[in-house]
């Protein structure tokens, strides 16, 4: 790998942090508890995990110049991937049977409030 190359891809670790930071804040403005971030699973990772209630929101967070864009950065294979992690993550919690599941996405945009994007998608629930 060049220099560059490592550059770039330590840039982009950098702002995926920030924006993970940025998004549990407005999050937690929200009202919501963040009870995990960057939950790694052997079969994917959740950015974030925040809780209201008994609802639990599994949020992808996405750094991009449009709100569009950021919609357009989920496909089909990020959701599986969300989806399967968080299903071991939410059969480890005692109180599984009353949580109600929902999908989000937080768009950290340029210059603006990260944006919450509740249902996302739908998963399996």
């Amino acid at each position: 790998m060049t220099a560059d190359a490592r550059a770039r891809r330590f840039r982009a670790y950098r702002k995926g942090h920030w924006s993970e930071r940025a998004a549990a804040v407005a999050l937690m403005v929200k009202g919501y508890r963040i009870v995990a971030r960057r939950h790694r699973t052997k079969l994917g990772e959740i950015d974030l995990i925040a809780r209201k209630g008994d609802l639990v929101a599994i949020v992808e967070v996405k750094a991009r110049r449009t709100l569009a864009e950021a919609m357009e950065a989920i496909g089909g294979q990020s959701e599986r991937r969300i989806e399967a992690a968080a299903d071991l993550w939410l059969a480890r919690q005692p109180d599984y049977v009353r949580l109600s599941v929902r999908f989000d996405m937080v768009a950290v945009l340029p210059w603006r409030w990260p944006v919450h994007v509740e249902n996302a998608f739908q998963g399996r629930w």
